[in-house]
């Protein structure tokens, strides 16, 4: 299998990677953003692409994938809702439809979050973008998953690149397994999250939009 990877230096995308590089039925990785991964592995390489909003330079670069594992994201906390909505479903959608008409029966996973809104209505911005980006996805001729993570713990030495999530996920390491006790199967890890995108990826999965709950199923 080959496969894609957007958003590979954040922290899901990370663990996303490393399981993708451990899976012996992953025979070619790629990696694609506006920097290097920083990981070497001769299954992966590196795709440094500073426009993400465009890929008609790089398009041979992106046939013959039979996944990809879209764990690129920002947080909207500060932002206009213009330029929120310009890089989450701008971005997206302008890969998401290049990879269609390149692989149009490969799997695409997109990342959004828990409480996400398909309505496209609501009150919350990052909510209502969310889900127009989840939906844009599912429009889409190729096999198209949502996955909304919820509370999300980093393995192996993953960390976030935002400072304010790297001191959450710190100061609740110790409450872990009290978390896991009153909310069971609500909390994912980077290492659950990969293995199950490559489940999806290979075998599909019953739901289209799948919960943390559904996720820890797999």
């Amino acid at each position: 299998m080959n496969v894609l990877i957007f958003g590979a230096t954040g922290m899901i995308g990370q663990g996303v990677l490393r399981e993708c590089l451990l899976d012996s039925g992953v025979e070619r990785v790629v990696a694609i953003g506006r920097s290097a991964s920083g990981v070497s592995n001769r299954k992966l390489r590196d795709l440094v692409h500073p426009d993400l909003w465009n890929y008609s330079a790089v398009e041979q670069d992106l046939t013959g994938i039979d996944a990809c594992f879209f764990c690129l994201g920002i947080a909207s906390a500060g932002m206009k809702e213009a330029d929120y909505e310009r890089i989450t479903y701008g971005i997206t959608a302008a890969a998401a439809e290049t990879l269609a008409r390149l692989n149009p029966r490969m799997t695409f996973i997109f990342v959004s979050g828990a409480g996400s809104d398909s309505s496209e209505k609501g009150r919350i911005m990052w909510a209502r973008i969310k889900g127009k980006t989840e939906n844009a996805i599912l429009r889409l001729p190729f096999k198209g998953y949502v996955f909304r993570p919820g509370f999300i713990q980093p393995l192996h030495g993953i960390q976030s690149r935002t400072t304010l999530y790297r001191v959450t996920y710190m100061l609740a390491r110790p409450l872990m397994p009290i978390l896991r006790w009153a909310f069971p199967g609500q909390v994912l890890t980077t290492e659950v999250i990969g293995r199950a995108m490559l489940k999806v990826a290979r075998r599909g999965a019953p739901k289209r939009v799948l919960e943390s709950r559904d996720i820890n199923a797999l």
